[in-house]
């Protein structure tokens, strides 16, 4: 009889497990192409803030060092509105090529999904933290005149007023503006939120004596020191290494009024983990630079290297803070 030819094909459950074996060499085979080849061309940072202000500030210190590790340039692009919102969904939708950076503050995560009606992204779903910047203390500051001299003094005004002060801030749902929130119900006293297109206007008014304080990001520290302004307070968990001699909220009887405004660098969900690593440990590197704490420093700031879990729990923590604020605050944007 003639004997039975063999069939050298794979069964289909060989083929199968071939195939397999296949799309994991190529898969791995793409990852060690995208980190050995990573960046081929310039690295784009959109920060969420118009130019001269703290985000772009640090943006443009650490690009320099960033660019002479990567190789490549890394070039500043300001997109801002919506209180980040505008620049936060630019890059949410742009490819996950590690090419298209977001800077902005923890508040895309923190604040603005409870206080706007609407998002055109999802924050915890469209964007991954690869890098903290810094952080930015901020101070209580009073109009000139104000007839008080510390935390507890001012208080005692304000409850006493026939009418409520009134306080200035970047913005609604901006951090000065959420402090501010945050020192009124912890100190039980009424008093006036008024919103202003930056910090910078609203200082202006402050000088004024057209708003009897606000919570200053760092742009009053030269009126300060010239006694055109009283600082009476930082709103942190530690006292400012600029003034170290004046008491936190927390110290003068005032606790859980922490509301410092943290600057991050955000990916689009999806960019290589290899890739991330890499722009954490570089941008990490940049912030160890002596001139470049040196700058931040200059602006009020301070230099924090994190990794990317660490700058996840720093949001989820102001989260849980700032979306019972809101709530209770009834704060809302369209």
């Amino acid at each position: 009889m003639p004997s039975k030819i063999k069939s050298n094909k794979p069964f289909p459950s060989a083929r199968r497990s071939l195939l397999a074996i296949a799309l994991i060499a190529s898969c791995l085979g793409l990852s060690a192409h995208a980190q050995s080849t990573w960046p081929s061309r310039p690295v784009k940072l959109v920060v969420a803030f118009p130019p001269g202000g703290v985000a772009d500030v640090m943006s443009r210190v650490v690009s320099q060092p960033l660019s002479e590790a990567l190789g490549q340039p890394v070039v500043i692009e300001n997109k801002g509105g919506a209180n980040g919102n505008v620049a936060a969904d630019a890059v949410a939708k742009a490819p996950a090529d590690g090419y298209t950076l977001l800077v902005s503050t923890t508040g895309i995560e923190s604040v603005n999904p409870f206080v706007f009606t609407k998002m055109p992204y999802d924050p915890q779903k469209d964007l991954a933290p690869v890098a903290m910047l810094g952080r930015i203390q901020l101070f209580l500051v009073t109009k000139p005149g104000l007839p008080v001299k510390d935390a507890k003094e001012f208080v005692a005004l304000a409850k006493a007023s026939p009418t409520p002060l009134s306080y200035g801030s970047a913005g609604p749902g901006s951090t000065p503006h959420l402090a501010g929130e945050l020192f009124k119900q912890q100190a039980g006293f009424p008093s006036t939120h008024i919103p202003y297109r930056g910090a910078a206007p609203a200082l202006q008014d402050l000088l004024a004596s057209q708003l009897d304080y606000y919570f200053d990001p760092g742009i009053s520290f030269p009126h300060v020191r010239t006694g055109k302004l009283k600082m009476l307070a930082v709103a942190s968990n530690k006292r400012s290494a600029l003034f170290p001699d004046v008491p936190t909220l927390g110290e003068a009887g005032y606790k859980g009024v922490e509301a410092d405004t943290w600057f991050g660098v955000y990916a689009p969900a999806g960019v290589p983990a290899e890739v991330v690593a890499r722009l954490n440990r570089e941008i990490n590197k940049a912030l160890a630079v002596a001139a470049v704490k040196a700058r931040f420093t200059d602006v009020g700031g301070e230099a924090t290297p994190m990794s990317p879990a660490e700058f996840k729990n720093v949001a989820q923590t102001e989260t849980r803070v700032f979306s019972a604020l809101i709530k209770a605050s009834g704060i809302k944007l369209d």
